[in-house]
Order: structure tokens, then sequence, then C-alpha cells
């Protein structure tokens, strides 16, 4: 994801990487943020979401879940 947006974002500045300029400069140019940064902001609010709801809710429900012992198979899963 961050290697397709810096070529954005160098192709809007009109750079190319022969240019060498540093990223850190073409991101002050722009003022965008890391991508990086934006998707973890958006997975953490998603959370502080889920963490509101109330404890009966299916989606509190599967944190309490606990798998005991589950073994599987080696390999390719059979074709079904």
């Amino acid at each position: 994801m961050g290697v397709a947006e810096m070529r954005m974002l160098r192709w809007m500045c009109g750079y190319t990487r022969l240019d060498k300029i540093k990223n850190e400069y073409i991101r002050v140019k722009t003022g965008v943020a890391p991508i990086e940064e934006k998707m973890r902001e958006a997975r953490l609010r998603w959370f502080g979401h889920v963490q509101m709801r109330p404890l009966e809710t299916h989606v509190r429900r599967c944190e309490s879940l606990v798998t005991r012992h589950v073994k599987r198979g080696r390999g390719r899963p059979i074709k079904t």
C-alpha cells in the first residue's frame, strides 16, 4: 500500500524515482499522512465502537469464544 501511495504522490508532484527526492520531502510538500497510519486509525475507531456495544451483541460474544485444542490437518484442505 505504501509503495503505491508514494508512486501516486510522486506522480502528483511530477517527480520520478530517478529524481532521487526523499519521501519525507514529498509528504511535506503534498501535506498527506502515510496510508498505514490512516488505516490504523480507522481500525482503532471501529474497535472502539465495538467495545461500546453491549455484551449480548453478536460481535461482543465472539470475543469470549474459546477454542479448545482444535487440531487442523496438515497440508491443503480437501476440496468440497
